[in-house]
């Protein structure tokens, strides 16, 4: 259904603020959840990862917003990789409304790879740069209820 990983979710109430609107620090919450489900499906459960030495922390994260977001409209968070480095990758994070099909935001967030007993800068292993190349394209993770289908 969508070209490149996919996450959806709908907007809760809490969400938005005194403009009823998504909150623009929620973005980057929505951003970070998208995210961990795109390295679940490229790198398979994140624990497992942590668990032979590796993790991934942010460094960077811009947002460019176009259009606002509302109480219960179903957003697609797609994500591709945009750029990896030795230590870092740049993931490019586009958010549409379901419904309506407008852009509402579009942004990068960039991790760095760490040794996650000591924290410190280590070098991505040649698979997991693979598989960042390879990414998730048509996989899509629905937590939003919604029903793509129609049915």
């Amino acid at each position: 259904m969508f070209d490149d990983f996919c996450y959806l979710l709908r907007v809760r109430y809490s969400e938005c603020d005194a403009q009823q609107v998504v909150f623009n620090a929620k973005y980057v919450e929505y951003i970070d959840i998208a995210a961990t489900e795109f390295m679940r499906a490229i790198w398979g459960d994140y624990n497992k990862m942590i668990a032979a030495g590796l993790d991934c922390q942010v460094v960077n994260v811009t947002v460019d917003w176009k259009a606002p977001a509302r109480f219960d409209d179903v957003l697609a968070i797609s994500i591709k990789t945009a750029k990896i480095g030795v230590t870092s990758y740049t993931l490019s994070v586009d958010f549409t409304n379901v419904n309506t099909q407008q852009s509402i935001a579009s942004a990068q967030i960039t991790y760095v790879m760490i040794d996650s007993t000591h924290h410190t800068k280590t070098e991505i292993p040649a698979n997991m740069k693979t598989q960042l190349q390879t990414g998730a394209a048509g996989i899509t993770v629905n937590h939003s209820g919604a029903d793509l289908n129609g049915a």
